[in-house]
């Protein structure tokens, strides 16, 4: 199904503190009591029930796979939640009926966490729902902990199903992103393989099918997929551990020889990563079929019920496991491809000539990018191309477009920038050179990256260094490197920055100097002559107001800690 968010319960275990989502402020309730016409009531952390208006755009969850009984049970359950007047205060009049319900996202409980606090009116919490990052509605919001408890007993059983399905939605629905494409693609790579999968994942697909279009789990659908369990485990625990170690081995790697290792397994990633999601989709259906017939069973047979219970506990959490994994995967990869893509004729090169597999086609990156970027984008929307920002030390016909462009992959979604600058790095034996000779250098390090230069020449003896500052960190690079290779240097968070000293600070030097010490290195940034003075003041502005940004905000988040186990405790008491 389509994400769709919502104001989040401040009783979520994860969540530190809560935040308004572009609504008012604690307190400030008349504007958004007067739009809303929509109330969430959370029956479980994750799902709530909407009532009252259902926004455009707003997908419900599907309720197919649940047995007759538990959606008559559901209904009856959630209408009752709806005239509940001590949970839902002065809001119950305007709640007609039940409309369905939706899942709150990761994204949006993400939001929630960054230290702000939802307005409170009649025992409930006015927020916002979102779909695809846009608003579509104001909503009041009745956490879970205030919802009645012979309410959430009854429809038990049919949330815990719902969880169950819920994951098997979302894979389904990566599974089927450009999947003729990525069949296509993997199959040319080990096509011997992909068979044996692709019949397992047929044959629990057509039992899906018929359970659906009866609303039931007769024997003979059973009988159809019941001795596929062990074929299934195979499938799902081989690419689950050839996804793990490749997860692994990036996590040993660093700079060039991590970049190599991509490059060479690119192919093979794409492979085990879309198997995984295509077993983990089989193996969820047939779990999901059986948790069916389990439940349907349990009136007459408690072990059947048991096994019910265990199924809906246990299946979910092995599902989420390796679908963390598919994520970690799918971003560096997919990054990875991407930084290759905007190198200068690689896209439509073969990513490496030298094959394991004498049989496997020599993809691209841009086919492989075609094939696996519509998976990574529903995992990971990739980030704009940040616009240049409003400091910048660079000559005045650089082209900053390039370095953007590759710089944008590095970013997370939600890192600003905030500054570039390109000085030459004074350090080792550059410090103690006669100051003229040391001036020339750091001049000629910024004439160097004017176009036509000979800049490989200069490049040995006086290199010039990309910085950009973001809202969270410092990144380094070699302006060459980062064109022609995609590589960064140096990168530290600005929670790691001691001190700055800015030029006015440093008027000895032969030219205009930034000083940054951070817990693992130091920096002496020098610029031209050329360079504006004011722009080199600014540009050590915005590292210290990021540092004091991102201690400020830490030192909100700890209070906001604090202050929930302080109220923890007192509840438990």
């Amino acid at each position: 199904m389509d994400d769709s968010s919502a104001a989040h319960s401040e009783t979520d275990d994860d969540s530190a503190a809560q935040h308004d989502v572009d609504g008012p402020r604690a307190g400030d309730t008349t504007e958004l009591e007067e739009v809303t016409s929509t109330t969430l009531v959370e029956v479980t952390p994750g799902i709530a029930v909407v009532f009252g208006e259902v926004p455009e755009g707003l997908e419900l969850f599907d309720l197919d796979m649940l047995p007759s009984f538990d959606r008559a049970q559901l209904n009856t359950a959630l209408g009752t939640i709806g005239n509940i007047g001590t949970v839902v205060g002065n809001v119950a009049e305007a709640i007609s009926s039940a409309q369905g319900l939706y899942r709150v996202n990761d994204a949006t409980l993400s939001l929630l966490q960054s230290g702000g606090k939802l307005a409170a009116k009649d025992g409930a919490k006015l927020g916002a729902i979102f779909k695809n990052g846009e608003l579509v509605a104001q909503a009041r919001f009745i956490p879970a902990s205030m919802t009645a408890a012979t309410a959430i007993a009854a429809i038990g059983p049919a949330v815990a199903m719902l969880a169950l399905q819920m994951q098997l939605g979302e894979i389904s629905g990566l599974v089927r992103t450009n999947i003729a494409l990525t069949t296509q693609t993997l199959k040319s790579i080990r096509n011997e393989q992909w068979s044996e999968l692709e019949a397992l994942v047929e044959a629990v697909d057509e039992a899906v099918d018929h359970a659906r279009s009866i609303e039931a789990v007769p024997d003979s659908v059973w009988d159809s997929i019941a001795a596929s369990y062990p074929s299934l485990r195979k499938q799902m625990k081989l690419y689950r551990r050839n996804v793990a170690d490749y997860v692994q081995e990036l996590g040993k790697l660093k700079g060039r020889p991590r970049r190599q290792f991509l490059e060479s397994n690119a192919e093979a990633m794409v492979f085990d990563t879309y198997s995984l999601l295509s077993s983990l989709k089989a193996y969820a259906e047939y779990q999901a079929i059986k948790a069916v017939r389990a439940r349907t069973r349990s009136a007459d047979d408690e072990s059947e019920a048991q096994l019910f219970e265990r199924i809906t506990r246990d299946t979910p959490i092995e599902i989420q496991a390796a679908r963390d994994e598919i994520a970690i995967l799918t971003k560096e990869l997919v990054r990875e491809l991407r930084i290759i893509a905007e190198l200068p004729g690689r896209a439509t090169m073969p990513l490496t000539k030298k094959r394991k597999d004498a049989k496997a086609s020599q993809l691209t990156c841009a086919q492989l990018l075609e094939a696996f970027e519509p998976v990574a984008n529903i995992m990971h929307p990739p980030v704009d191309k940040p616009s240049a920002p409003d400091v910048v030390l660079a000559p005045e016909d650089l082209d900053l477009d390039p370095y953007l462009q590759i710089l944008r992959w590095f970013m997370d979604d939600t890192e600003v920038l905030q500054g570039i600058a390109f000085p030459h790095e004074a350090g080792g034996t550059l410090a103690a050179l006669v100051p003229a000779v040391l001036a020339k250098r750091v001049d000629a390090s910024w004439d160097a990256l004017a176009p036509g230069r000979a800049a490989a020449i200069v490049d040995k003896i006086a290199s010039s260094t990309f910085v950009a500052v973001t809202d969270q960190r410092i990144v380094t690079a070699s302006p060459r490197a980062l064109l022609r290779e995609g590589e960064l240097g140096a990168v530290f968070p600005l929670s790691e920055v001691r001190y700055v000293r800015p030029r006015r600070n440093q008027a000895d030097n032969v030219r205009s100097t930034i000083s940054v010490a951070t817990d693992r290195k130091d920096f002496t940034w020098m610029f031209s002559s050329a360079a504006d003075d004011e722009q080199i003041d600014n540009f050590a502005v915005v590292v210290e107001d990021g540092v004091h940004s991102v201690a400020a905000s830490q030192l909100r988040i700890e209070s906001a800690r604090d202050r929930a186990d302080e109220e923890n405790s007192i509840v438990a008491e």
